[in-house]
């Protein structure tokens, strides 16, 4: 089966967790809206009379649709031995999942504290203060939360022996944050060893390496989910 993706075509934003999962496992999809007429297709599936989805990403299984990230990999992982086997192991990573969802959520009021339909020069001063209250609480208490899991667990992932798409978020989390707050996570990198080797880890592995280095993998920018400000990571 084909999966299709539907999610942004210019950002990596929410979808580059599920393409993560997607290329780790070797599995055959279409990023759609990357493709010709990409974007009417996605914003038709949004259309749809039945079950459709609230916005991207969502992901087209044969005739099933699902919709919200965490949702997404929480199918995905069963299928392609990216989630334990137990319901209790699945359920425990998809809480994990939902974690990393409010975390996300924090990285995008750093710099959109005062709400998305503003832009960031209209909330400079609130996003100042929002991401300096960010590295001195939420940071630590995110983070350090995985640090503790991985440490728990041996050291080797963060749910025991084997990689689930837990450690491909925490790859991504790590990567997202160097690019917005070179700075700040330069200083902080000492307090969660674990989660850095643990994304050198990631990124050592074939088919992530592979994507890493190919135009499927879009770079960070300033439209995206991690943003780098100047401001901001003083």
């Amino acid at each position: 089966m084909r999966y299709e993706l539907y999610y942004w075509p210019g950002i990596q934003g929410r979808g580059e967790y599920i393409r993560l999962a997607l290329e780790e496992a070797g599995a055959d999809y279409v990023d759609v809206a990357r493709g010709a007429h990409g974007m009417a297709a996605m914003m038709k599936m949004m259309e749809a009379e039945t079950t459709p989805p609230f916005a991207p990403p969502f992901l087209k299984a044969g005739k099933l649709v699902l919709g919200q990230t965490a949702n997404i990999l929480f199918y995905l992982g069963s299928r392609h031995g990216l989630a334990p086997k137990t319901e209790a192991g699945r359920l425990w990573l998809h809480q994990l999942q939902l974690t990393v969802t409010d975390f996300v959520l924090e990285v995008h009021d750093t710099h959109h504290p005062l709400g998305p339909s503003l832009y960031y020069e209209d909330q400079k001063a609130a996003a100042k203060k929002r991401t300096d209250e960010f590295w001195s609480e939420r940071v630590p208490k995110y983070l350090g939360y995985f640090e503790r899991l991985l440490e728990d667990n041996g050291g080797k992932y963060v749910t025991g022996r084997r990689l689930t798409y837990i450690d491909l978020s925490m790859f991504q989390l790590v990567e997202g944050l160097r690019y917005a707050f070179p700075r700040r996570m330069k200083g902080f990198e000492r307090k969660i060893p674990g989660l850095v080797d643990l994304r050198d880890r990631v990124a050592a592995r074939p088919n992530i390496g592979a994507y890493l280095a190919s135009d499927r993998r879009i770079a960070f920018n300033e439209d995206g989910i991690f943003r780098h400000y100047k401001a901001l990571d003083a």
